[in-house]
């Protein structure tokens, strides 16, 4: 079988934020705004844009995304500084969407309409409710009224593709609550909604002093009905937690989910390369973790390598591409991991018993019970593969 790369994209993390909320675990860390080194940080970015250059193996990047911490923090100019490089050293497609991850707390019209003249074209606003008290809980910055002036003056600087970051199974959180969050977002006509259920993670606040989150008949209750009125607004569900308009999904996320390849820029940033030489290779980097040490000139931007082995490389495939509502081909994931089918045929067997996938030649999806428990599906296909 012959083998193309896979597309490419580029993730650019930025890692600094106002503050750190109690549920975030995220490489972020807590500075003021006047206190980001930006010279520093923009000087070993262009280093590590121009090491990691050679990984895009010629191809043009077709997303990019700035994610933190709060990537808004930074000057226009320095994210334009950025989008130069990235056009200079690996190229971009003339349609590429590059996405801009920004906190409603830290929002400036000017500034904003210079992310947009930079070359940002699509914004991910992090509101996560709409109701100030929840805001306090989360730790945000930022108040509901700021939220909705924020997502206002991005429409009027040009921003026709957005998306609002909502959560839900927040601490005292009912139905009727999650669902006003939901109607503001409506109303507020982002392209993209972004809606999912708050985790406590470990290395949190949250984790060292747990909330009390609704109890599990609540949570059903919330997901089915937000589910409900997302989709009666013209919201399709492509992926757990994410709901698009007028086919106006993340290309950056389904390149994740369709186990693209993507280069990681920035502290603490992950990526994945393929190679293709007498086979496939699979291979995931991540680079220098925190701050103070990414910008110590008197060492090298650390990009640790670590190869996929053959044997993990189907779990590593369908914890991506299994997110998505869309069918998978058979044929991609041989191509893709270089694991042939055979190898694999015994788990969709089971699978397919158990009814949590369906299955047509070499395509297969999952149904509606196995999206519903995809956790399980994965477990299941980690423990068998």
């Amino acid at each position: 079988m012959s083998h193309t790369l896979p597309p490419l994209a580029i993730y650019v993390h930025i890692p600094w934020c106002v503050r750190k909320c109690p549920y975030c675990d995220f490489n972020s860390h807590a500075t003021r705004a006047e206190d980001i080194p930006e010279t520093e940080f923009l000087a070993q970015i262009h280093r590590d844009i121009k090491q990691d250059s050679a990984l895009a193996q010629g191809r043009l990047a077709d997303a990019v995304f700035f994610g933190g911490g709060t990537p808004s923090l930074m000057s226009a100019e320095g994210i334009g500084q950025i989008i130069q490089w990235l056009r200079h050293y690996i190229g971009l497609t003339d349609d590429a969407e590059v996405t801009l991850e920004a906190n409603p707390g830290t929002f400036e019209k000017e500034k904003f309409a210079g992310f947009r003249q930079a070359g940002v074209n699509r914004l991910s606003i992090g509101v996560q409710s709409f109701q100030d008290r929840f805001l306090t809980t989360l730790g945000r910055i930022h108040s509901a009224d700021n939220a909705i002036a924020a997502i206002e003056q991005a429409k009027t600087v040009g921003f026709d593709n957005f998306n609002i970051d909502l959560m839900h199974g927040l601490p005292a959180q009912t139905e009727a609550d999650a669902l006003a969050d939901i109607n503001q977002a409506i109303a507020l006509e982002p392209t993209h909604i972004s809606w999912y259920q708050l985790t406590i993670e470990q290395n949190t606040e949250f984790y060292r002093q747990p909330p009390a989150l609704p109890e599990d008949d609540t949570l059903w209750d919330i997901q089915q009905a937000g589910q409900d009125r997302l989709a009666e607004a013209g919201y399709s569900q492509y992926e757990v937690s994410a709901y698009a308009k007028d086919n106006r999904h993340s290309q950056h996320n389904l390149n994740y989910w369709r186990y693209g390849d993507y280069l990681g820029i920035g502290p603490g940033a992950h990526g994945k390369f393929t190679t293709i030489h007498d086979g496939i290779d699979i291979i995931r980097t991540r680079k220098t973790r925190l701050p103070k040490d990414y910008l110590n000139k008197a060492r090298p931007l650390l990009r640790i390598e670590e190869p996929v082995a053959k044997a993990d490389r189907p779990f590593d495939y369908f914890i991506n591409t299994l997110r998505i509502r869309e069918p998978v081909s058979l044929n991609h994931f041989q191509a893709a991991t270089g694991v042939p089918v055979t190898e694999i045929e015994p788990v969709l067997n089971e699978l397919q018993n158990k009814g949590w996938i369906e299955r047509r030649d070499d395509i297969f999806h999952t149904t509606d019970t196995g999206f519903l428990y995809l956790n399980d599906l994965l477990s299941y296909w980690l423990s068998e593969s």
